[in-house]
């Protein structure tokens, strides 16, 4: 029974690795995908914009 023991944690791993790629394919896309789209635009124009400080060590 030690064999049963030892394929458990990773067939418990795999199973809930499988409901999440299920659950992130299916959440794609949809009515908040606009959303989204305009949050992440709205993020990296923030970071692009913001006035970059040289470091102290100079590089």
């Amino acid at each position: 029974m030690d064999y049963v023991s030892a394929l458990v944690p990773p067939v418990v791993m795999a199973a809930f690795f499988i409901g999440l790629v299920v659950t992130i394919v299916k959440s794609q896309g949809g009515p908040n995908k606009a959303k989204e789209d305009a949050a992440v635009d709205a993020a990296i124009s923030r970071a692009e914009s913001a006035p970059r400080t040289p470091r102290a060590d100079g590089v």
